[in-house]
């Protein structure tokens, strides 16, 4: 028997259940399709965010950056705490605890909202037509006037080091340790891999971050990559740049460990670790969710195609988040999903692609939105600058965290906010503050006018704002540049 929907949505991910929740509160009748399981193979919403990803890697970053402070930082408040010790085990399992508790809160949000959560592998087999193949291998049919994509992202593997799941890791075995590696490798220096060897340094393994390209962050304004490669090396990672991974050879007696082999400019090189977690990417998660005969088209990656309204090439079928181009974060899709959800309802809204914020939670944080100098040198684009250091800020020196700065960039003719881009405490929330400045298409001005609070590490913000027209009164620089 067919189950009929205004809506199906096949994923429950920040997009897909956002996309979900909406909908049902625009009057739709919407199911959501999930096939993620828990450890005793009960469906689980949330997708790879929660339930692997963002939420569990923010746990342990705090835990481990907590464990650091005590074990090195609290002298310095006049705080002796004697010897500090970390129960592996147990910051796990506040993780897992974290997890279910908000995994089950999308449970209870698709309750409120009357959204049906439906178990198994969803395919797209015709327009309107979903098959959901549930657990036990059986098949349901569901018809649907509106079908929203939003199956998200798998960790990209590379054969030069196949994963285990015991020594060799991709990104959510990294989430599982039960001790600490005394040598941690990390394939990859972008956001999950110095996210991951973050943690794992903090509480005491030797980690090697190797990566491909030569230039560290490339999407990072130059400026603050820079900064944070020295607070990172600072901090005891070892990234070697330019070392491309050529092969593996897992131990076969004693303790497990890996030979990893790779190529650098200085010729080929080996190194053993306890652990290696493969953090090079991910891809969207589109196999066997398409039916051929449904036309939906694909690009050469295999993300699918859509409009700026995430409409794909055939009426009646979006997609939204990680499957789709763009930036594979969770804040994108979620607002992808709201966007489809008010078009089905012929709302006017529209998803600002100029303004996706980025955050690399390593302590200190790095955020980024708009423009940075490179980009803008490469465009002609006449500009200014203001540059306000976090040594500067009273609220960061009483916090002993003073490290990074504040950089934003302005039209010169214009002065309109072109980018931001903020290494230090705090920097994922202060860099909003900016986003909603560029979402009005506010001026170094209209920041540097508007009042903060004193003392404050949002002042930080207003400081480079003024810097930018050589008006900062604590400390700060302008530089020009001319086409």
């Amino acid at each position: 028997m067919t189950k009929e929907y205004d809506v199906v949505v096949i994923g429950s991910g920040p997009a897909g259940y956002t996309a979900a929740i909406r909908c049902a509160q625009l009057g739709y009748k919407t199911a959501c399709v999930e096939k993620w399981l828990d450890a005793k193979e009960k469906t689980v919403y949330g997708g790879t965010c929660l339930n692997v990803g963002c939420i569990p890697s923010k746990a342990l970053l705090d835990s481990s950056h907590k464990f650091v402070e005590a074990q090195s930082h609290f002298e310095v408040h006049g705080i002796s705490v004697g010897k500090v010790s970390i129960d592996v085990p147990a910051m796990v399992a506040r993780k897992d605890k974290i997890v279910n508790q908000l995994t089950s809160g999308i449970k209870g949000l698709f309750t409120a909202n009357k959204v049906d959560g439906v178990a198994g592998t969803a395919k797209v087999t015709a327009v309107g037509k979903v098959i959901v193949t549930a657990h036990d291998g059986s098949e349901e049919e569901f018809a649907a006037k509106h079908i929203i994509i939003a199956a998200g992202s798998v960790p990209i593997d590379i054969p030069p080091t196949p994963i285990d799941h015991q020594t060799i890791v991709d990104s959510t075995g990294a989430l599982d340790f039960q001790e600490v590696p005394k040598r941690l490798g990390v394939i990859g220096a972008g956001v999950i891999g110095l996210e991951l060897g973050s943690v794992w340094a903090r509480l005491g393994a030797e980690v090697t971050v190797l990566e491909a390209l030569e230039d560290f962050l490339p999407m990072v304004d130059k400026q603050i990559s820079k900064e944070a490669l020295k607070i990172i090396t600072k901090q005891g990672l070892n990234v070697k740049m330019g070392a491309r991974v050529t092969g593996s050879k897992l131990s076969k007696t004693g303790k497990k460990s890996v030979t990893v082999e790779y190529s650098t400019k200085d010729g080929e090189q080996k190194q053993v670790f306890d652990k290696l977690i493969v953090a090079v990417g991910r891809r969207p998660y589109t196999e066997a969710l398409l039916d051929p005969s449904v036309g939906v088209e694909l690009d050469q990656r295999g993300f699918i195609k859509v409009d700026d309204q995430c409409a794909t090439n055939i009426p009646g079928i979006y997609a939204v988040g990680d499957v789709v181009r763009g930036p594979m974060l969770a804040h994108k899709g979620m607002e992808e999903g709201v966007m489809v959800a008010e078009r089905l309802a012929d709302k006017k809204t529209q998803v600002n692609y100029d303004l996706v914020p980025s955050v690399i939670y390593t302590h200190p944080e790095v955020a980024w939105i708009g423009k940075n100098e490179e980009e803008l040198k490469a465009e002609g684009v006449d500009y200014n600058v203001g540059v306000f250091p976090f040594v500067a800020n009273g609220r960061a020196l009483a916090a002993n965290d003073s490290d990074g700065m504040v950089k934003l960039i302005a039209d010169a003719s214009t002065d309109r906010i072109l980018g931001c881009h903020i290494i230090g405490a705090s920097a994922a929330d202060l860099i909003q503050q900016v986003v909603i400045a560029m979402e009005f298409s506010a001026s170094a001005e209209d920041i540097g006018l508007t009042m903060f609070a004193h003392p404050a590490l949002s002042e930080a913000v207003h400081e480079a704002a003024l810097a930018a027209n050589g008006h900062a009164i604590h400390i700060g620089n302008r530089k020009r540049r001319k086409k």
